[in-house]
């Protein structure tokens, strides 16, 4: 909501990782981090058990919020 309201993006993180994919998300992360080496590119670990759980997003029907409707 905050970034909705206040930077005026069409929607905040959280559903953007879920539009995109949490699995797709973690692929990403991890070839940026292998490349650079930052750690700002290392996904975070609830990342992770959510992509092992199948909580991938949209796709799935579940991952920061829940699409089973």
């Amino acid at each position: 909501t905050a970034m909705q309201g206040g930077c005026n993006f069409p929607m905040g993180p959280f559903a953007l990782l879920d539009l995109v994919g949490l699995d797709t998300s973690v692929s990403i992360l991890d070839a940026l981090y292998e490349e650079f080496r930052d750690p700002n590119f290392s996904a975070v670990p609830a990342m992770r058990r959510m992509v092992s759980a199948g909580r991938l997003g949209r796709k799935s029907g579940a991952g920061f919020y829940d699409y089973s409707r």
